[in-house]
């Protein structure tokens, strides 16, 4: 394909990945009133119950009079790519299916069967530690004060939340998925294992507020053991590769 039809092809997987977004959004909006607010102020509702108070000491505050209808739609949106993803994770990897052999195209299916669960599994982690962290940094208000936490800023946190483990978690498999179409080595990927921990490292410290070291754990451990699993997929498929290709030098040195 040339640079031209790369751009199209592009344009096209874009397009139909931003209908299932769409089309996830317009669900969103509606699940939003049929409990996901609940979910999303439960970890604050537990904050006062946990202290013994009153639910009106500790609550989620509305800092403007569009801040709520920016925040459904914040919310609704999240939700759109969560529950899209298997559409538009499919149309990423349909963009680089082209760029793999005929032979290896049969593996896309498990690209995607992978992608998919590791994708969900992810934002579940992120979702998992938030209570945890939010009442890890609760904890530091003097006993009596009122707590009035700003929504726009608390809902950007769990969302970013949610959806950054969500795409960590798929990493590794877009690492495997360049080691197949041959722009990665597994021995380039395993040799930067330190550089990888660092960034995972960085990433759930970032992620997870730093007083909290278990949580900033409970997210690293899963990362780093999934890129070492992405390394062995690799150095796997490295060596079949290698051994089709001495094969085949050996049958045109015996002909």
């Amino acid at each position: 394909m040339s640079l031209g039809q790369h751009l199209v092809e592009l344009r096209k997987r874009l397009f139909r990945a931003a209908l299932a977004i769409v089309a996830g959004s317009i669900a969103g909006w509606y699940l939003y009133d049929l409990g996901v607010w609940n979910l999303l102020s439960e970890p604050i509702t537990r904050i006062a119950e946990s202290r013994g108070e009153d639910a009106g000491t500790v609550a989620l505050n509305f800092t403007n009079i569009t801040g709520a209808f920016e925040i459904h739609l914040q919310v609704a949106i999240v939700i759109g790519i969560v529950i899209s993803s298997p559409i538009w994770l499919y149309q990423l990897f349909a963009f680089f299916v082209p760029g793999l052999k005929r032979r290896e195209r049969r593996y896309t299916f498990a690209f995607f069967f992978t992608a998919i669960p590791l994708f969900l599994v992810g934002c579940y982690a992120g979702w998992w530690v938030l209570p945890h962290i939010v009442e890890v940094m609760a904890s530091f208000v003097p006993p009596g004060s009122t707590s009035f936490y700003d929504t726009k800023y608390y809902l950007d946190f769990v969302l970013k939340l949610v959806l950054a483990t969500g795409i960590a978690f798929v990493l590794p498999v877009f690492l495997v998925l360049l080691n197949f179409i041959g722009v990665l080595q597994g021995k380039t990927i395993l040799k930067a294992w330190r550089w990888a921990i660092l960034t995972i490292a960085v990433f759930t410290a970032f992620a997870t507020p730093a007083a909290d070291v278990v949580s900033m754990f409970l997210l690293a451990i899963p990362m780093v053991f999934l890129y070492f699993v992405a390394v062995f997929v690799a150095l796997w498929h490295d060596r079949i590769v290698a051994r089709r290709a001495a094969a085949f030098e050996a049958s045109l040195s015996g002909a």
